[in-house]
């Protein structure tokens, strides 16, 4: 067995696709004999800031040995955008069965995926364990590449996803999909098939807007349904499809900390904590409140315009809820992905009621307590009084339209408490 590990051969503005890259590797392989047994889609640490557009790296496992594996593999890079200077691709070939790599290597592929790695780490590591590798620009996808490789052992959870490609004259056009049999699929698939669309925008979430070869990608927990919906997706002709075995979904980015103050930017939590000030939103449309987390450190989380409907369930929070939150730590704060009301302040403090006319007392002065000005009954201080919340206890998350590659639907269950997902 042999795995062949690529990064970074898209460009933001000029478009391609390593997963297409990994696809047509695939198919070249298959042509010279060879075997393919997966092919691995891996979505790296989504606040990389040299990340691609979704920061996927691919894997091939295949049955050639490893010196063709290379040989094809490098000629595959030709199909790399390296006109835009921040498309660096690599390549790292490891013999042996992916399950059996070393130790380092995968710690390294999970360091990819919640942390950052070095391109000259990634030579290193690569050498150590006897991988060979070739590069173009700075080699920069090295790291992704590597990651890759060791993905398989790293990580226990996967899910898949049925990639539909374009024909190449239409690559860089508008894509021609017929709106309503994407949503007819979505529905007798979900929730088998997930972010398929996002009802609540009326958005088919499938289909990219990007000048890459992609006309729609089907994700799931099972190969045969994906395959389903994309087959039932009408519009313009198929060139190709492939199947991927992914970490989308799964929540591998997540790192559970005690508090913010030992958590750093660009890398994703899960924080326990309670609301310490009223949700306010701000220019643009973003919501922002703040945590103290159980170590007592404070931090802004947010929900941003993007997140659309979302934003309602943070401004419906008040100070004293407790919560779970999920996300992204960038300059200090925590960008939601999904929380889960863990407690819910039910009362408020208000002014007593004179219990002859009904009527909400006044102040009688400072530390006299209150007195009701027609009838002269007075209280001795504010009473707790119900509260309407319009939040349940459980879990809440962004709509399909704003969720993150490698973040979890609540609809695929797992979870500690009741979810409410989005459609």
């Amino acid at each position: 067995m042999t795995v062949i590990g690529l990064d970074d051969t898209d460009s933001r503005e000029r478009g391609m696709c390593t997963t297409f890259v990994a696809a047509t590797l695939a198919e070249r392989i298959e042509d010279v004999g060879g075997t393919v047994e997966r092919r691995l889609l891996v979505r790296l640490n989504p606040g990389v800031e040299h990340k691609t557009r979704g920061n996927a790296a691919l894997a091939v496992h295949t049955d050639l040995d490893a010196d063709r594996a290379l040989e094809l593999a490098r000629d595959h890079l030709d199909l790399a955008e390296t006109a835009d200077p921040r498309t660096n691709p690599g390549v790292v070939v490891a013999p042996g069965d992916p399950g059996d790599v070393p130790d380092e290597v995968a710690a390294f592929a999970r360091g990819a995926v919640r942390d950052y790695h070095a391109v000259d780490d990634a030579v290193d590591l690569a050498e150590r364990a006897g991988y060979r590798s070739a590069h173009a620009g700075n080699g920069r996808g090295r790291v992704g590449a590597l990651a890759a490789v060791g993905a398989w052992r790293a990580f226990d959870e996967w899910t898949c996803e049925c990639i539909s490609y374009r024909e190449r004259d239409r690559w860089g056009t508008e894509r021609d999909v017929d709106r309503e049999s994407v949503f007819e699929a979505a529905e007798r698939a979900y929730p088998d098939a997930w972010d398929t669309v996002d009802r609540g925008e009326g958005y088919p979430v499938c289909v990219p807007r990007t000048p890459c070869p992609i006309l729609h990608g089907i994700r799931g927990d099972d190969p045969e349904t994906v395959r389903s919906v994309a087959r039932a997706i009408d519009g313009e002709p198929v060139a190709s499809r492939a199947l991927f075995v992914t970490n989308q979904g799964t929540d591998a980015h997540l790192r559970p900390v005690d508090g913010f103050g030992s958590a750093a930017d660009g890398r994703a939590y899960r924080v326990d904590g309670e609301v310490v000030a009223d949700p306010e939103t701000r220019e643009g449309g973003h919501v922002f409140t703040a945590l103290r987390s159980d170590d007592g450190e404070t931090a802004a989380v947010a929900a941003f315009e993007p997140t659309k409907r979302f934003r309602d369930r943070v401004r419906a929070l008040r100070p004293g809820d407790r919560l779970t939150v999920c996300g992204e730590l960038s300059d200090g704060t925590l960008k939601l992905e999904k929380f889960a009301v863990r407690d819910l302040v039910r009362t408020e403090p208000a002014n007593p009621e004179c219990p002859e006319c009904g009527r909400s007392m006044g102040s009688a002065g400072a530390g006299q307590g209150y007195r009701c000005r027609d009838c002269g009954t007075s209280a001795g201080g504010k009473v707790e009084v119900p509260v309407e919340r319009d939040l349940e206890l459980g879990w809440y998350e962004v709509p399909p339209c704003a969720r993150r590659h490698v973040a979890k639907p609540l609809v695929r269950g797992g979870f500690d408490a009741p979810v409410h997902p989005e459609r």
